[in-house]
């Protein structure tokens, strides 16, 4: 159930739908609707203590899922006056060896993102101390314990969860009873963090953190979750079985745990991805077509073999019992999603439309592909790029960010080399050259270097885009202010932002947008970039030529569209794969030493022809024709 965050949601017990889950949870629409929802449900419980003149003992959790739960406690001090002086904080963990001003430091962080901003007392500040000797980290953390057991342990613990279902840092293995000790990470959660270290190589091996037993005894606890990749495990704690090879799932033993959600995240719980197998159904077309596709994969037939029987014996039964049979439902599934395939994805002149997903006019369509990092529109649609130019249609790309700190020293390193071989003189390359030399990883790179960087990747896509006989001055590098930080730490999306979109899209007038509707990318990049296009498109809806417009979501590097969400599917000769291959090899700076590629270690080439291949397969497998690879899409309402 989707719940507003006035709910009170706060009272473990009795769900609903809970033949397959075991932790009490609730799903919101978004994790800003989450994130205010739990601010809230904090800030009533500080008060109450404040009323009876009581310290309130909060455990508080690092990582991009609390930020949000921050933003909304610091409003809450600043324009509502909650106070944190009765308040004594308990950090889940902290990096080692790793001194606290360092700018990666979980110390650090807490400070960004929170102390600085509230009225909490720097005394009542606890966080693990990672840049003591081994021998003084074992006493820490006994002492870690004994503070927390003296205060009467934690009234509020909050959690993010790890996609290896760590808590805090307690990896897979991790003993119900542990308490506060060192640990050594798993690699997936190093990869997962990698982003935030300029790569894996950065990222510490090992970590101080609470232990399960500490979490445990905390009187309520709170886990969030958000995004596309954290469902598969949001599953398996919700609904698996308790191990300690996914220590989160635990907290099935707790009776007052709630797990927050968002909708990405929720996406694989039983009743959200097959509620035919929780309960009856009220069907709606959405619901029937992915039931009916997941019918074809439990059953290895195609969508015109399904029989009475197979809907039937799967819960789906009710599907079929009204007016129509089993053998009419599925030419009408067929049929539709046969029709969502199209080699023309500007639309084919002089066709029928409404058996195509595109209109048929106009005739030459203009076009904007926006893409959130320099090389998204090759990886992601490459070859519906090439189809589009080559039918005639003026495209323009809009690249959102510069992507430059996606770029390596290394690489850096190479070009600023050269450039001061052909300048000796030149003090901007000597600085890059001595910064780059210096090896300190602590401090954001100097904007010399952001210059050089953002130039790599901005003439890499020149090379793809000149490769696909676009024009230059169809060329859009918007520089999106929130990226430029010179950290990985981003600004907020600001006014600025949306009126550089604006501006983009005024010019253009486009008939088609394509963007980037990929929200598993792991450092948060196309989110702010898709909001960015989202309230663009708000504000300017009103307009006359807005109202011919059509908006095209793909997906990256990542993940694809689910079947049933697909409305364009463009097919891809052998050849074109080729072709795309070609596009993403121009970007040679992310071509053998990816810097955010999470725990997939494979290129962005290869992982984008594996993705397109396999959903060609999945149309193949549903009884439809044969293609060598597929780009998928999904349209956008405003």
């Amino acid at each position: 159930m989707n719940v507003s965050t006035s709910t009170l949601y706060h009272k473990p017990g009795k769900f609903e739908n809970s033949r397959f889950e075991k932790i009490h949870n609730v799903i919101f629409e978004s994790s800003n609707a989450g994130s205010i929802a739990v601010a809230n449900e904090i800030a009533t419980l500080i008060k109450e203590k404040q009323k009876n003149n009581k310290t309130f003992v909060l455990g508080l959790a690092t990582g991009s899922s609390p930020i949000k739960v921050y933003d909304e406690l610091i409003r809450l001090h600043e324009e509502e006056s909650l106070s944190f002086k009765n308040v004594v904080t308990f950090n889940l963990d902290e990096y080692y060896q790793m001194d606290p001003d360092n700018y990666q430091s979980y110390y650090y962080f807490m400070h960004e993102y929170l102390f600085n901003h509230i009225d909490i007392l720097p005394e009542n500040v606890n966080i693990p101390k990672g840049n003591l000797t081994i021998e003084e980290s074992a006493v820490f953390c006994n002492e870690y314990e004994e503070k927390i057991k003296n205060l009467g342990g934690i009234d509020f613990q909050l959690l993010g969860i790890g996609r290896t279902g760590h808590i805090g840092f307690n990896e897979p293995g991790s003993h119900f009873n542990s308490s506060t000790r060192m640990v050594t990470l798993d690699y997936i959660t190093r990869a997962d963090a990698a982003s935030s270290f300029l790569g894996i190589d950065n990222v510490p091996k090992k970590a101080i953190t609470m232990g399960i037993s500490t979490i445990f005894d905390a009187k309520r606890i709170v886990l969030l979750a958000w995004g596309q990749n954290k469902s598969e495990i949001v599953k398996e704690t919700i609904e698996g079985e308790i191990t300690s090879k996914k220590p989160a799932t635990y907290l099935q033993q707790h009776n007052a745990t709630t797990i927050i959600l968002d909708t990405e995240a929720s996406s694989q719980l039983t009743r959200i991805n097959t509620p035919w197998l929780v309960d009856n159904c009220e069907w709606n077309e959405d619901l029937t077509n992915k039931a009916i596709f997941w019918l074809c994969q439990k059953t290895s037939k195609t969508i015109l073999e399904l029989a009475d029987k197979d809907y039937h014996e799967h819960g789906m039964g009710s599907l079929i019992e009204n007016d129509e049979s089993a053998y009419e439902l599925n030419i009408r599934v067929f049929n539709k999603l046969q029709r969502t395939i199209t080699g023309w994805p500007g639309g084919k002149p002089n066709s029928d439309s409404e058996k195509r997903p595109e209109r048929s006019t106009p005739e030459k369509k203009r076009v904007i592909i926006f893409s959130p990092h320099p090389d998204d529109d090759v990886i992601s649609m490459g070859g519906t790029f090439d189809r589009l130019v080559s039918q005639g249609h003026e495209v323009h790309i809009a690249y959102q960010t510069s992507g430059n700190i996606a770029v390596s020293n290394d690489e850096a390193l190479k070009f600023a080399e050269m450039g001061l071989e052909i300048n000796p003189e030149s003090d901007y390359y000597q600085k890059i050259i001595e910064f780059i030399q210096s090896g300190n990883k602590n401090v954001p790179d100097i904007q010399e270097l952001r210059k050089l960087k953002g130039l790599i990747r901005q003439k890499e896509s020149l090379g793809a885009t000149r490769y696909f006989n676009v024009p230059d001055e169809n060329i859009h590098f918007l520089n999106l202010p929130f990226y430029e930080t010179g950290a990985i730490k981003k600004n907020a999306l600001s006014n600025a932002d949306i009126e550089i979109m604006i501006d983009c899209i005024d010019k253009v007038r486009p008939h088609q947008i394509y963007a980037a509707g990929d929200l598993a990318d792991p450092h948060g990049t196309h989110k702010v970039c898709l909001d960015a296009l989202f309230a663009a498109l708000e504000k300017m809806k009103v307009l006359s030529y807005m109202k011919d417009c059509w908006v095209w979501l793909y997906r990256g590097a990542w993940h694809e569209w689910d079947i049933h969400d697909i409305e364009m599917a463009v097919p891809m000769s052998p050849d074109q794969v080729l072709r795309k291959r070609t596009a993403i090899f121009y970007h040679q700076s992310q071509k053998d030493g990816v810097m955010f590629q999470g725990d997939d270690s494979r290129e962005f080439w290869v992982r984008a022809e594996d993705r397109n291949k396999t959903t060609a397969n999945r149309f193949r497998d549903l009884g439809l024709t044969k293609y060598a690879a597929m780009e998928a899409f999904k349209r956008y309402f405003f």
